[in-house]
């Protein structure tokens, strides 16, 4: 069996790709020779990020999307087989974090449905709108860009640089959607697709703040790295910088 992972020909949908993490996997996929589709709620930052990564000679196009939005998503597969006939890649990147520092006593309740409205309803409405696609490629991938904010382990680790973090809407969220992964993981165990979710650590980025110690390009590394996975990669994991992390 062929065991690498040739870009060639392949196309890739990042959500939430107009800036950050999203806009720097976007441009990594491409410089790999990979079409990349980044998907943004305002269409005009869409083509404002399209033209900027054109401009440095990367096979980029824009398409709006807001994962919150059904008739949004339901509009996704159509466009897909219209201008591109395929897709290969789906990297779920659309992510907020509105409640850093809350304690859960304080967590307004609407503040968590639309955290989840995003960074899980969101994914999996995306994911399901696409897979019959996915399903037609040689080699699908499915990344979901979690969060170390949503393993178990790390919030109950003393010993972690992160358990002193409240935010529960944002780490439930990702400790859901790393449940997706997990799900479809096992549904698609029999398929070409691997479906595994990364966790880009705490990036410089509008999310992250310019507190965080890596940078977009570092952050991007591993979510790429699981977009291109030879055929004997893993499936059904989470990772942080190319190794396995703890749910």
């Amino acid at each position: 069996m062929n065991t690498t992972f040739t870009t060639q020909n392949k196309v890739a949908l990042v959500t939430g790709a107009n800036k950050g993490l999203g806009f720097e996997i976007s441009r990594q996929l491409a410089q790999k020779g990979i079409t990349v589709i980044i998907g943004a709620r305002d269409v005009s930052k869409g083509v404002e990020a399209a033209t900027k990564l054109q401009s440095e000679g990367l096979t980029i196009h824009p398409v709006q999307l807001d994962v919150t939005e059904p008739a949004s998503i339901e509009a996704l597969p159509n466009f897909l087989k219209e201008h591109f006939e395929k897709l290969d890649i789906l990297v779920n990147n659309a992510g907020i974090l509105l409640d850093w520092g809350t304690p859960p006593s304080q967590l307004d309740i609407n503040v968590l449905k639309k955290t989840f409205e995003t960074n899980f309803f969101g994914a999996f409405a995306v994911t399901k709108a696409v897979l019959p696609l996915l399903r037609q490629s040689e080699a699908g991938r499915i990344v979901n860009i979690s969060s170390h904010l949503g393993s178990l382990a790390d919030t109950l680790d003393p010993n972690s640089p992160y358990f002193s973090f409240q935010g529960m809407a944002y780490q439930a969220s990702k400790t859901a959607l790393n449940t997706l992964t997990v799900q479809f993981a096992k549904e698609l165990a029999d398929t070409p697709i691997k479906v595994n979710s990364a966790t880009p650590g705490w990036v410089k980025t509008d999310l992250g703040s310019t507190d965080a110690p890596l940078t977009p390009e570092q952050g991007a590394d591993t979510p790429v790295w699981l977009a291109t996975l030879p055929a004997d990669g893993p499936t059904g994991g989470f990772f942080m910088e190319r190794q396995p992390y703890p749910w």
